[in-house]
């Protein structure tokens, strides 16, 4: 009799598993697109299953760190599900219905505020990953005299001080005229007691730099992909010193030396983090320095281009 028992224990624990590792059409990384007050703000949704039938998930808006998504409830061809406000104004629930339509997805969103807006998504693509690679000719993004090379924006706060990249205050981030698809980049960089900034690669991922000397890694720490990998060591430096980072990215890959220490080694990046221009994610893309939070300076920035050898 126990033989029995011991038979149909292990075949309903084997069809749970099957039916738990069954594909939902929903499971994957998609880039959203909404359109909000005029502008389309990029967006990233994991949708993936816990168990045999609830599918939970992962959310980065436009800005702030990927949120988790407790459940993901179905009604037919229709899923909605919702996140508290992080740094959105408003206390409600941010609330997104949608659908699946051809080969992408769309819906709507009501905001925190409680206005309601479209959104779309597609799939997110896949890049390709090579360790076979050859190395470019290595480029200087700032040039030690002035801002050429950079995108400057109205209000523009950046300037060069005793050859020196400087953001004195916090007001808009810089970007590289030229785009870059996989690459090695170094550079060295300071910032005073209690700032904050990043480097956004092909301006979508930020690697974060902040004054958080002292404090367990974690990825809205020095070091880390905002709200998505953590480092395995905080690495900080005092505020004040001059600092690095050696950061190389192939396909979704990347690898963090900061300070001299691996500190993230060939890991993936699932989608884009908060604040990136597009997440157009097959595209080639700037490099983005973060000024609209604190102070920073940068005295190298120097990009080697990288291809498939």
């Amino acid at each position: 009799m126990k033989y029995r028992f011991l038979f149909f224990s292990i075949l309903i624990f084997s069809y749970c598993t099957v039916k738990g590792q069954e594909g939902h059409p929903l499971e994957g990384k998609w880039n959203l697109t909404i359109t909000q007050e005029g502008m389309e703000l990029p967006a990233w949704l994991e949708v993936r299953h816990s168990g045999t039938n609830t599918l939970i998930g992962r959310f980065t808006y436009a800005f702030g760190s990927a949120r988790p998504i407790a459940e993901i409830k179905k009604y037919g061809d229709i899923f909605s599900f919702e996140i508290p406000p992080q740094w959105e104004p408003g206390a409600s629930n941010m609330e997104f219905e949608g659908k699946l339509v051809g080969e992408g997805l769309e819906g709507t969103m009501v905001y925190a505020d409680g206005k309601t807006y479209n959104w779309t998504a597609t799939k997110s693509p896949e890049l390709p990953f090579y360790e076979n690679i050859k190395m470019g000719k290595t480029i200087s993004l700032f040039n030690g005299k002035n801002l050429d090379g950079w995108v400057l924006k109205p209000d523009n706060q950046w300037l060069v001080v005793d050859g020196i990249l400087t953001s004195p205050k916090s007001g808009v981030n810089l970007i590289s005229e030229e785009k870059f698809k996989d690459f090695k980049l170094h550079t060295e960089f300071r910032y005073p007691e209690g700032s904050n900034s990043g480097l956004y690669l092909r301006g979508r991922y930020e690697v974060q730099i902040a004054d958080n000397i002292g404090l367990e890694a974690a990825s809205i720490y020095f070091g880390g992909i905002y709200g998505l990998l953590s480092p395995n060591e905080n690495v900080a430096m005092k505020a004040g010193e001059w600092q690095t980072f050696d950061i190389t990215l192939i396909g979704r890959r990347v690898t963090i030396v900061a300070n001299g220490k691996t500190v993230i080694s060939n890991q993936n990046i699932d989608g884009m983090t908060g604040g990136a221009l597009d997440n157009n994610e097959a595209e080639a893309g700037p490099i983005m320095i973060q000024g609209d939070h604190g102070p920073v300076e940068f005295r190298v920035m120097e990009i080697t281009p990288i291809t498939k050898g």
